[in-house]
């Protein structure tokens, strides 16, 4: 098991990318008191990796049979457009 970091609020938002990168779990510390954690969780990189080409393979199945253009698709996913009829 991973040995529980403390780091000040401070030190947190100017290394997140150092603390959310790696494989310990962090106390987020203000004025010497606990605000909140990070727990990273473990990561299946084939698993992401399958994702990923299983997302592509939709995609390009979606953009094939629609005939709609990437910029097309991707608008149907901008929430602030109502959806086509």
């Amino acid at each position: 098991m991973s040995k529980l970091q403390n780091v000040g609020v401070r030190e947190f938002r100017d290394h997140a990318t150092k603390y959310l990168s790696g494989s310990d779990p962090v106390a987020v510390n203000k004025h010497g008191q606990v605000i909140g954690f990070y727990i990273p969780v473990e990561v299946d990189r084939q698993q992401s990796r399958r994702a990923v080409e299983q997302l592509g393979r939709s995609v390009e199945a979606i953009l094939s049979e629609t005939g709609m253009t990437e910029e097309e698709l991707s608008g149907l996913f901008d929430l602030r457009r109502p959806l086509p009829e």
